[in-house]
């Protein structure tokens, strides 16, 4: 007898109690006769059903009953093993050892045979995405806001910024968004008169208010929030003419690494610029990348390894880092052929 089919055969129990012999031989596509054996099957690991007599009579779990406070499937244990070993890697976890507390407790309650099988997921398993190694939010603020923004309820926010400012917020909640290792929240900010965007782990404190807002109408909380990023105040604003249409701009470079748009002439095969571009030559057409960065030469790379020619508008300073690279990239090189 399937295990599976016993365990789905229990969740129609409880999901629509009274369903009849026949009707619950068509859901779980066998006959009336395996029905009864799995009622049997039920009532010998102690899980009382009963059966109202008569042509129309269904099955229930006796009134009263409460089953124990997990019940999995191999396939349904392994995926919430696998989740919880994912988000503690990328940091979508919240709160410090919940992931492992979660997976403690999943194990305690698992059968003998399929507890030992979903240790040896834990145990053998091994991700190639590296460790987040941020601060994680407290549960508790994750889903207060999380409700908070399905209620259309305001919040007040007690709020420390990246200058370790302390501030009260309060923050009409539009969504939350994660991202590269971190949470974040968007909303309008009534102290800013604005929408802006919040770190979890920096917020000390959430409280709901029993003051609703209006629903923000055709708001994109992650599009928010990757211009937020790349917009953040870095060192250098760089401006950068690519010899690339905007599709394959946007598919390349991420909204979090700098804003994208379409200048004069940018119908294009990405073909119309030269060498010229590495010196600040004009070009027509392209897209023009703008965004901060706190070091130049990273910026640099990320220029090089696009594989098209472009005119860096500025700073400065960034045209003398992309030379800086030419020559290092040609001197390695050259070492490479002595060789």
């Amino acid at each position: 007898m399937s295990t599976n089919r016993v365990l789905a055969f229990l969740e129609l129990l409880q999901a629509r109690p009274g369903l009849t012999g026949p009707e619950l031989a068509e859901r779980l596509e066998v006959d009336v006769r395996t029905v009864r054996r799995y009622v049997r099957r039920l009532e010998d690991l102690g899980i009382p059903v009963e059966a109202e007599r008569g042509r129309y009579g269904g099955y229930r779990l006796m009134p009263g009953y409460r089953l124990p406070p997990l019940m999995l499937t191999g396939d349904e244990a392994a995926a919430v093993v696998l989740g919880l070993l994912a988000g503690r890697r990328a940091g979508l976890t919240v709160g410090e050892g919940a992931a492992e507390s979660a997976l403690a407790k999943i194990q305690r309650v698992l059968p003998d045979a399929l507890r030992d099988r979903v240790a040896a997921v834990e145990a053998m398993v091994g991700l190639t995405t590296r460790s987040a190694a941020t601060s994680r939010p407290s549960g508790a603020t994750l889903l207060t806001l999380a409700d908070a923004a399905r209620r259309r309820l305001r919040v007040r926010l007690a709020y420390r910024s990246f200058r370790g400012q302390d501030s009260e917020r309060t923050v009409d909640p539009y969504g939350l968004v994660f991202h590269s290792g971190r949470w974040y929240l968007t909303g309008h900010d009534h102290h800013r008169g604005e929408v802006r965007t919040f770190r979890l782990d920096r917020i000390g404190r959430a409280e709901t208010t029993d003051e609703e807002f209006a629903a923000p109408g055709e708001f994109d909380a992650v599009a928010h929030v990757m211009e937020s990023l790349a917009s953040v105040p870095y060192r250098y604003e760089v401006e950068v003419v690519l010899a690339m249409t905007m599709e394959e701009a946007r598919r390349r470079i991420p909204p979090t690494v700098a804003a994208l748009a379409p200048v004069d002439g940018s119908a294009m095969d990405g073909s119309a610029m030269d060498g010229s571009a590495m010196d600040g030559g004009a070009v027509g057409g392209g897209v023009r990348m703008t965004g901060r960065a706190e070091r130049l030469d990273g910026m640099a790379q990320v220029l090089a390894g696009l594989g098209v020619p472009f005119t860096v508008v500025g700073p400065p300073e960034l045209r003398e880092e992309v030379r800086a690279l030419a020559r290092r990239l040609e001197e390695w090189a050259g070492q490479a052929s002595r060789r």
